[in-house]
């Protein structure tokens, strides 16, 4: 049995249209655009005491688009904008028809970041643009919180079930999540 006091929440963080806008299959750090409210959600956050993930799917590298060298490029700008903000990225290189177990909405990235880091899946949340994001939260079973930007405001239309939060952009999140700490 785990000892649940121990171990840490977390923010599981979908990157391309919840931290940076979304650039269909951002290849380049040139290309990278981030949400002027990023920074100061993600001190919020983390002043709150969650540990943050990004959780990514990267099928461009499986369709040959860019390396993942390019990508880790795109995370070491991230890293540079954010400091040690984000504790660490998890990704999927695999195409979506390739049956691997860490795409979201399978919970593989998810699963190892909570054993890697002790994290407290209970008390963690998932953020992002998407239904694949919100699906891959209920999956881990952890709240969730759908974002309107990037493609949130179209996916908000077409989800299975509610997320636990539906929230203007990542900065809306971090506001609504302490709150609800203090609650």
């Amino acid at each position: 049995m785990t000892d649940t006091t121990s171990l840490t929440p977390a923010i599981f963080l979908d990157r391309d249209g919840t931290l940076i806008e979304e650039v269909n299959f951002l290849s380049r750090v040139e290309d990278l655009r981030i949400f002027p409210y990023t920074k100061n959600a993600l001190e919020r956050l983390a002043e709150a005491g969650f540990l943050l993930f990004v959780v990514t799917n990267q099928s461009g590298i499986g369709r040959g688009l860019f390396t993942k060298e390019d990508m880790h490029e795109i995370h070491k700008a991230l890293r540079a904008e954010f400091g040690d903000l984000i504790t660490d990225f998890y990704y999927c290189p695999h195409l979506p028809d390739e049956g691997c177990d860490c795409r979201k909405p399978k919970t593989a990235l998810i699963e190892r970041a909570a054993s890697e880091h002790g994290i407290d899946l209970a008390n963690s949340w998932f953020i992002g643009d998407k239904d694949i994001d919100i699906q891959t939260g209920m999956n881990a079973r952890t709240r969730t919180c759908l974002v309107s930007t990037g493609y949130g405001s179209k996916h908000q239309e077409i989800l299975d079930e509610p997320p636990t939060l539906i929230v203007e952009n990542i900065a809306e999140a971090a506001e609504r999540i302490v709150a609800l700490l203090r609650d």
